[in-house]
């Protein structure tokens, strides 16, 4: 990690920089920028920020960025239904939504990230894809990669290398897309892979496919020199110099209000709140005293909050009294296992100072957690 840190570091030290004053003054028909930054929310903020705020009938736009681990699903996605929540939390990757559709995907310095901004007129994701292809042939005249016409660029005609999404504004459009240079494939099929049962939703579901690193084809390969090759290719069909602006998405001299665009990407309204309302009706399997118990779950939840709430009990397993509360709590409550630990903590303190209770009620609400 240290040695790709250095390298990263040499690297952008070699690139010719454009001075902040003259970010805006680049002459006419397109722009190369590359973010310093590892982080997804400030990557996704400066997608916003040049969406809204860059003049794309006199420039066109190419920016290049990388993230350290995180999961980024698409603006009308489920997350609970996309990736396995619980073993994000444990190994502390960040989980994002993008303000384009398309599908979930994985994201760590082994991943490159493109995105190709253009009036929508303009806008043509296809051209795009072929421009990486040429420079990757470029590159490597022996790669065998092609575009599909699902619009993702395929390696050896099998494995994905490359997947694509979209945002079309009124007057402004951009495409972005990403490319697997040397992720970690095996945390990547492990955080893509939803344990949550009974999920049923209406948002936009992925399609799995099977991928592989364009490193393990050509272990010469780095993703400076990838990065590098599909700028150079950018530039010739742009006809503009063959020059990378490196920019930081924390800069608001540079980049007024990203701060904010930033912050709301972080949001839990934003990242959880903006999922499609689902259901969960699935069957608590909960071992207790030698014997397994079967508890039926339903719930509704509707802008990430728990809308409707059912736990059906075996009778006399828990005081009514108890049960009402609990249910009572839940609903309106976020769908959120930090939320709920603070709930049931609290509600836990005013129960009955029974120890075979208090059992049974850690037991329930570490099951119900499990959910979440």
């Amino acid at each position: 990690m240290v040695l790709q840190s250095l390298k990263n570091r040499l690297w952008l030290s070699c690139i010719l920089r454009t001075p902040k004053a003259c970010f805006w003054s680049t002459a006419s028909g397109g722009l190369i920028i590359q973010s310093v930054s590892n982080d997804v929310y400030q990557n996704l903020a400066v997608e916003d920020w040049i969406h809204d705020h860059m003049d794309l009938e006199k420039q066109q736009v190419l920016f290049l960025w990388r993230n350290s681990p995180a999961v980024v699903i698409g603006r009308h996605q489920n997350p609970w239904q996309e990736c396995n929540l619980r073993l994000l939390r444990q190994k502390n990757i960040k989980l994002a939504r993008r303000r384009s559709g398309g599908g979930t995907v994985y994201h760590d310095l082994g991943n490159i990230n493109l995105t190709f901004f253009t009036t929508r007129k303009k806008y043509e994701r296809m051209e795009n894809l072929k421009l990486v292809v040429k420079a990757l042939k470029a590159l490597r005249p022996q790669l065998d990669v092609h575009v599909t016409d699902r619009y993702d660029i395929l390696l050896d005609g099998q494995y994905k290398i490359s997947g694509t999404a979209a945002k079309l504004g009124r007057t402004s459009a951009y495409h972005h897309c990403t490319l697997l240079c040397n992720a970690d494939k095996f945390v990547l099929s492990s955080v893509l892979k939803s344990p949550y049962k009974g999920l049923k939703s209406n948002a936009t579901p992925s399609v799995p496919a099977s991928v592989k690193n364009l490193f393990e084809e050509d272990p010469s390969l780095t993703s400076e020199m990838l990065l590098d090759a599909i700028a150079k290719e950018y530039a010739t069909q742009h006809q503009i110099d063959h020059h990378i602006t490196v920019i930081n998405p924390a800069d608001e001299t540079l980049l007024p209000g990203i701060s904010n665009k930033t912050k709301e990407l972080q949001t839990w309204e934003w990242v959880y709140g903006k999922t499609p309302k689902f259901s969960i009706s699935t069957c608590l399997n909960m071992a207790y005293k030698g014997s397994v118990l079967d508890v039926k779950v339903n719930l509704n939840v509707k802008h990430g909050r728990i809308e409707v709430c059912n736990i059906d009990l075996p009778e006399q397993w828990l005081p009514p009294g108890m049960y009402s509360e609990l249910v009572k709590s839940l609903t309106g409550s976020k769908f959120c296992p930090n939320e709920t630990t603070t709930l049931v903590t609290t509600l836990l303190r005013v129960c009955p100072q029974d120890n075979e209770l208090h059992s049974r009620w850690s037991l329930l609400c570490e099951n119900m957690i499990m959910l979440m």
